[in-house]
């Protein structure tokens, strides 16, 4: 459960009612649990809820984790950004509010990832967060800006046309040869915005189905319907956005129970259902992309059934699944976030309860 306001803006909107039970895909487990990665932490220090999780080209797995609700008084906070090698050996530790200057550091940190030259960016989703890059040592090299105003969360109104995040970020992803980055603008407006990788410039942004940002409403949202296949906005929250290798754009409608894949410049291309009868915290958390060249799976990060789906690219039909809910080792609480490596296993960060990343292999 998400204990404070500012948790519940990360979160997303959590259901009172009981969500109905669901028939979830019968498909066949397709990974089997790593134990014992990662290896302990040093200095006693204890992971936080996991908001972003990134494997860089040299498979080195870059988890962002915040300390507020951890319940562990026994143990320390551990910085913010943790660097493991496929061992699951610790190689950097960095990440306070002392890491950027004054005032910049992100009061809900929730995604991260490296660009070409190593150097790391992470933002957060709370009012006035944006995105921070930094060397991999965590020096601090920019504020990207376009921030909208710290202000209290409760009262806060969408404004789909504007140029700024105003709720942060919820996810991000480069496209360096363009100059451009896709940010998913989810946690209070309903869009996918593109700035200019170098100067922060807003250039174009887009709603559901393409929608122009001049007729995206900023009424409050109705919760999701699973009788209604073809919701005209994004559900909040608009969790992450993601590119393939063929240079479609993956949008992560977590609220709506859905993936929509639009070009770069943000025609609709097609839409995929994710367990669409689910209903509360929502199914789609992440997406990301087989390792094979043609990206062949998707695997997607299902927080509301605790559990990872694989998904055929093309049709989007569910084909596997990673493990299930629970609270021991190789099961899930919350499964907020899954990165694949170049080896073909995949890591999952837990926000919650779970508090961890687990990784999972080939192979059953």
């Amino acid at each position: 459960m998400c204990s404070s306001d500012l948790a519940l803006a990360v979160c997303g909107t959590l259901y009172a009612a009981q969500a109905p039970t669901v028939t979830l895909p019968n498909v066949p487990e397709v990974y089997k649990f790593a134990s014992g990665w990662p290896k302990p932490l040093p200095n006693g220090w204890s992971m936080g809820t996991v908001t972003g999780l990134y494997v860089d080209p040299e498979d080195h797995i870059w988890v962002l984790n915040r300390a507020e609700g951890e319940g562990k008084s026994d143990k320390k906070p551990a910085p913010a950004v943790l660097e493991f090698d496929l061992d699951g050996n610790l190689l950097r530790s960095w990440g306070t509010p002392a890491s950027a200057p004054a005032g910049l550091w992100p009061r809900a940190v929730h995604t991260i990832f490296t660009d070409r030259e190593h150097n790391v960016w992470l933002a957060g989703a709370a009012p006035g967060d944006t995105l921070l890059k930094f060397t991999p040592d965590g020096k601090f090299l920019r504020d990207f800006g376009n921030r909208g105003p710290i202000v209290e969360r409760q009262g806060m109104k969408q404004d789909n046309q504007s140029k700024i995040l105003m709720l942060g970020v919820s996810n991000a992803a480069l496209d360096e040869d363009a100059n451009e980055i896709f940010i998913s603008d989810g946690y209070l407006n309903r869009r996918v915005d593109v700035f200019d990788l170098k100067t922060g410039a807003f250039k174009r942004g887009w709603g559901a189905y393409g929608k122009p940002l001049s007729e995206i409403s900023n009424e409050t949202q109705a919760p999701h319907d699973p009788k209604d296949m073809h919701a005209a906005d994004f559900k909040s929250p608009v969790h992450c956005v993601r590119i393939s290798k063929d240079g479609l754009v993956y949008v992560c409608d977590r609220g709506g129970n859905r993936v929509q894949v639009f070009t770069k410049q943000g025609k609709f291309v097609k839409e995929f259902h994710v367990v669409n009868e689910s209903v509360g915290q929502g199914t789609v958390g992440s997406v990301d992309f087989s390792s094979d060249p043609e990206q062949k799976h998707i695997f997607i990060a299902d927080l509301q059934n605790g559990t990872v789906w694989q998904l055929d690219r093309q049709t989007g039909e569910i084909v596997g699944h990673i493990s299930h809910k629970g609270p021991n080792p190789g099961e899930f609480f919350r499964a907020h976030v899954a990165a694949m490596d170049s080896k073909n296993n995949v890591y999952v960060g837990e926000i919650g309860d779970g508090s961890r990343v687990q990784k999972f292999a080939p192979g059953n």
